[in-house]
């Protein structure tokens, strides 16, 4: 109980004020936008530098955190577009956007910051490789399924272009990319202290910033879709998509406890913002993708409650 206390209440609470602000439209209608911006070009990048630069490759590149995080939701994106075909006979871009939207995990906006007041600065190696994964793979796989699905794309090798032309500029991953190649090549040698410094303050508004700008973000949200279909697509998310990765961890791909807590946690985090941004990109699936974001966010308020009691440490 104490770490429900300690560590998801603040987190939760965080993401509160940040609803109340914005229903009560103390920043401003541009605020939402602007925090967003500093929190994923300026906030998080520096963690995530210092925390791949700061570990071994051997850390950093875990095969069996990859292997359970990574089938679990590859597994559930699969479901999501396959009860999306049985039950509402969607067409293929609805398909897409259905599984990305049950299994895409908000980790870096709320893992991230959850594993900084769960865990501390030094144990952030899953969070920052469930992140990468997020980004560089999953949206990756949506983003060339659509643009192979729209009748107005260029085919495959356009996609593939333009998925590697996002993932040059996005600062999430270079950064990673950046402290990746400080560990392969200067090993065991300790970044300078100035840019360590400066990475650490920066770095401390990240957390804060990132669950508020949550806040900002679902406060101009509302229910707009079918409840129905919105409650499966969080049940996957919440409840399936943690149960998977719980079975990958204890049959084929076993760790160590602080590992395997991981990777259930972060499985079991709400639907991404980014699923929001690759819906209003394709103008496509935008009303549902926002319900579930806000259904998810809402609902694991318990589900990761009860998860960090039984994984996170007391204190």
């Amino acid at each position: 109980m104490s770490v429900v206390l300690n560590v998801a209440l603040p987190v939760f609470a965080i993401i509160l004020a940040g609803v109340l602000s914005g229903k009560a439209k103390l920043l401003g209608p541009a605020s939402s936008e602007a925090l967003n911006k500093f929190v994923y070009w300026m906030a998080l990048p520096p963690v995530l530098f210092l925390g791949t630069a700061r570990r071994s490759l051997s850390e950093i590149f875990n095969g069996p955190f990859i292997g359970a995080f990574l089938g679990a939701m590859l597994a559930v994106y699969a479901l999501g577009a396959l009860i999306g075909w049985l039950v509402h006979r969607e067409r293929t871009q609805i398909l897409c956007m259905q599984g990305l939207t049950a299994s895409f995990s908000n980790t870096g906006y709320m893992g991230i910051p959850l594993f900084l007041a769960a865990f501390g600065p030094d144990h952030l190696a899953p969070t920052i490789l469930a992140t990468v994964i997020m980004s560089a793979i999953m949206v990756g796989i949506a983003v060339i399924w659509l643009e192979f699905a729209n009748s107005h794309g260029h085919g495959l090798g356009k996609a593939l272009t333009d998925v590697g032309r996002a993932l040059a500029k996005n600062p999430l991953i270079v950064s990673t990319a950046i402290g990746i190649a400080w560990a392969a090549l200067l090993p065991g040698v300790a970044v300078p202290r100035p840019i360590a410094t400066f990475c650490e303050l920066m770095g401390a508004a990240a957390g804060p910033c990132a669950l508020f700008a949550i806040g900002l973000f679902l406060a101009g949200r509302s229910l707009k879709a079918d409840l129905v279909e919105v409650g499966w697509i969080s049940a996957l998310k919440l409840l399936v998509q943690p149960a998977l990765t719980w079975a990958l961890t204890v049959t084929l791909f076993p760790m160590d406890p602080f590992w395997t807590g991981s990777a259930i946690i972060l499985a079991a985090l709400p639907t991404g913002a980014l699923t929001f941004v690759v819906a209003q990109q394709y103008q496509i699936y935008v009303d549902r993708t926002s319900s579930a974001i806000l259904v998810s966010t809402v609902l694991s308020v318990v589900t990761l409650s009860a998860l960090l009691a039984v994984y996170a440490p007391a204190g």
